[in-house]
């Protein structure tokens, strides 16, 4: 996927002209980005990728603000999240049933972390998903339990704040002392008669313990009631919505239509079916056990 016929961001002087001009690109509706998704993965069209492209790059801009706070410029950590949407872009799947800017934030965030973490000096470790986490969320962490004061954490606050990020007492001591050290201080002052300070604009885009946690239930709850559904499918319909919509590489029309001897617009009907059969069953359940609809 190209960036050709995309606004050029040519450094922090051309950041409010490139903010300007991305404001020009119209939002698309659930229809038209359908269309766009599906020509896109269908067909490889480039008018539909860019069209993609171009209407999520407020989102892009939106979601690299929040990270001006570690000091790089802001151009290339939009740059960088631009890089992210078209990854997403190029992975996206519409018929999973959700909307191109619900994936593409978590790829736009990925991308742009990833640059945080290869570019800010004081930062010389590994990149494993504990110790990212533990980058991004020291600073507000400390503040939730009162630990605002410069130096060593004491040995209370050590624990805890362990206990919290899921790592080691030492990975938390030797992270403090990273950000605390003589690289640069997020307790600096923006400017010198500024009272707000670089930790002021970091951003915490993770959820906390008690929201993944119920995120997780909530998808294991859902899974069962869509396992439970599927056994009112007959062998046949459960197949094809196996093969056509729980694949990573959903089959063919044509394909299930030579493995069953019929035609590819059965095979189409016989999904469809299924699928309305898996809904109401699945909205039947919920509404039983008082469980959110789907969206």
């Amino acid at each position: 996927m190209s960036s050709r016929g995309l606004p050029v961001l040519s450094g922090e002087a051309g950041l409010s002209r490139y903010l300007s001009e991305i404001r020009k690109f119209p939002l698309l509706s659930p229809e038209d980005e359908y269309m766009f998704a599906k020509s896109w993965k269908e067909h490889q069209d480039p008018e539909a990728a860019r069209r993609l492209v171009t209407s999520h790059l407020r989102l892009v801009a939106k979601i690299a603000m929040g990270y001006r706070g570690y000091g790089l410029p802001v151009s290339e950590i939009v740059s960088e999240g631009n890089v992210g949407l078209m990854q997403a872009v190029k992975r996206f799947d519409p018929d999973k049933g959700f909307r191109l800017a619900t994936y593409a934030m978590w790829w736009i965030r990925a991308s742009i972390q990833e640059y945080v973490l290869r570019s800010w000096s004081m930062v010389k470790m590994g990149t494993t998903a504990a110790q990212k986490k533990l980058f991004f969320n020291l600073r507000k962490a400390k503040s939730n339990i009162g630990a605002i004061e410069e130096g060593d954490l004491t040995p209370a606050h050590t624990t805890k704040l362990a206990d919290q990020l899921g790592v080691t007492e030492t990975e938390v001591t030797e992270m403090n002392r990273r950000l605390s050290g003589p690289d640069s201080s997020l307790n600096a002052p923006l400017r010198s008669e500024s009272e707000s300070e670089w930790q002021d604009w970091l951003a915490d885009e993770t959820a906390d313990q008690e929201t993944r946690l119920a995120e997780r239930e909530e998808l294991n709850d859902r899974h069962e009631l869509l396992m439970n559904a599927m056994k009112d499918l007959t062998d046949r319909e459960r197949d094809i919505i196996q093969a056509r919509r729980l694949q990573d590489e959903p089959a063919t029309l044509e394909e299930l239509s030579q493995k069953y001897g019929v035609s590819r617009e059965r095979v189409r009907q016989i999904e469809v079916r299924a699928f309305e059969k898996l809904q109401r069953g699945i909205k039947s359940a919920m509404h039983r056990a008082a469980l959110p609809a789907p969206a």
